[in-house]
């Protein structure tokens, strides 16, 4: 019973934002990782690293034990643990910790700890801005039910980039650069998304004129996925309720709404 209990309270420290320890917890957590973010990218520097590399070494080492000690308390306090170690928040915990284990076996990799930067996410839960939580919801949401549409238009763009690619190949002609017909493709999807490096361009008036009028597509073309993906947040939000930072201990689902009691996914109370 004592052992339930310990468990009990060690997963509401860690996984709860509305206790004081809770937020506490978590205040603290973010300070390490926000260090440990900062420590990786002076490492980067030659200079510092010369002087300082060792401590940025210890430093990272010491946060890295620390990171893995509260990745296995995660897991020994949930009911099902496979249930955390495969959610999302459970992947970035532990590609937080990995890299610096991979820097003993393949040099450099431990640069890759800038993930870490990732579970600053939690900060929504531990400010209580769970609107913004829910607002990525819908932003997730509407790209899923948005998806048919969206692959639809990107076959519309692809097929055009293509013809006028391949058009664009035989107007110029490699002697103005346009050297192949995926050299011309690529000149003609840098144009129709208006980034315009410049590399490649036009010299001829009839490829000057076709390049004005894709320019002109491209402009128009930003307006549809952004209608298609607005629309579909629309909706989504017209459905939204309130949620609440509690995290179920049997199955780790976090997003009840505001009045629950039990948790919808398993029964568990909360």
């Amino acid at each position: 019973m004592a052992k339930t209990d310990l468990r009990k309270r060690v997963h509401d420290i860690i996984f709860e934002a509305d206790t004081p320890t809770g937020k506490f917890f978590d205040i603290l957590l973010f300070a390490a990782i926000i260090l440990s973010v900062i420590i990786v990218l002076l490492d980067s520097v030659e200079g510092l690293h010369a002087k300082y590399g060792y401590w940025f070494l210890a430093i990272e080492w010491g946060l890295t034990i620390l990171f893995t000690v509260e990745y296995i308390l995660r897991i020994y306090t949930v009911n099902n643990p496979w249930k955390y170690i495969f959610s999302f928040y459970g992947i970035i915990d532990f590609l937080a910790i990995i890299p610096t284990y991979l820097s003993l076996f393949l040099v450099g990799t431990h640069y890759l700890v800038v993930v870490r930067i990732l579970r600053l996410l939690r900060i929504f839960r531990v400010l209580k801005l769970m609107r913004f939580v829910g607002a990525a919801d819908t932003l997730v949401t509407a790209f899923r039910q948005s998806r048919a549409k969206i692959i639809v238009f990107l076959e519309v763009i692809i097929t055009i980039v293509v013809i006028i690619g391949s058009v664009m190949y035989l107007i110029e002609g490699p002697e103005n650069g346009f050297d192949n017909i995926p050299v011309s493709i690529y000149w003609a999807i840098v144009t129709i998304t208006t980034v315009g490096y410049g590399d490649i361009a036009p010299h001829t008036i009839a490829g000057q004129t076709l390049a004005s009028l894709l320019m002109i597509v491209g402009y128009s073309i930003i307006a549809v996925p952004t209608g298609i993906i607005t629309t579909e947040m629309v909706l989504k939000s017209k459905m939204m309720k309130r949620k609440n930072t509690h995290s179920c201990q049997n199955c780790n689902f976090s997003e009840h709404d505001d009045d629950a009691k039990y948790c919808k996914m398993c029964g568990e109370e909360l």
